[in-house]
């Protein structure tokens, strides 16, 4: 199998490493497999790609979008680094109200996939940073939601990277987790 799936400390959280075959022209992977993936527990089925490419410094997120237009996203990136966050958001969940958060880069080339029912967001490490993550459900404006990303109950330790945050004024009016009502 050209994956390494390890299961994070919140449950429906999978870090994939995929197996990279480099030469002297460089390297060849697969960054997704259904048949390998369906194994593991991920399924599709993925009906919308994104592509976000992004200077040093901008914070995006904590989004989510309200059931029955929930997404499930498998999210990596291709250029530069980023600090990617989930918070889980599921109703009754032991963890309800939990995050983890990781490392994505070109270098190390894991993936992270994150099911229905958790808001996730990033920050920039690197200017012309691109996360590109796949969808179980298309974009559905109704039903988009978030929470601010510096919710004082979160807590997230968001890196230091020497200067504050961009946020978009959307994301920077998102209530807090309390104020949803989830």
């Amino acid at each position: 199998m050209p994956f390494t799936f390890t299961k994070a400390p919140i449950e429906g959280l999978v870090i994939i490493e995929p197996r990279a075959f480099p030469d002297e022209r460089g390297f060849f992977m697969e960054s997704y497999k259904q048949s390998d993936f369906e194994k593991a527990g991920i399924f599709g089925p993925f009906v919308q790609d994104n592509l976000s490419r992004s200077k040093k410094g901008v914070l995006r997120g904590l989004h989510f979008q309200r059931a029955p237009h929930a997404q499930g996203k498998l999210v990596r990136v291709s250029r530069g680094r980023a600090w990617d966050v989930a918070v889980d958001l599921r109703a009754g969940s032991p963890t309800f109200g939990s995050y983890f958060a990781l490392e994505l880069s070109e270098e190390n080339r894991l993936l992270f996939w994150i099911p229905e029912g958790f808001a996730h967001g990033f920050l920039a490490l690197e200017d012309d940073n691109e996360l590109q993550y796949k969808c179980t459900a298309e974009y559905h404006a109704a039903s988009d939601g978030g929470i601010r990303w510096d919710d004082p109950d979160l807590a997230i330790a968001w890196p230091d990277i020497g200067m504050a945050p961009i946020v978009s004024a959307k994301d920077a009016a998102l209530p807090l987790l309390r104020e949803l009502g989830v």
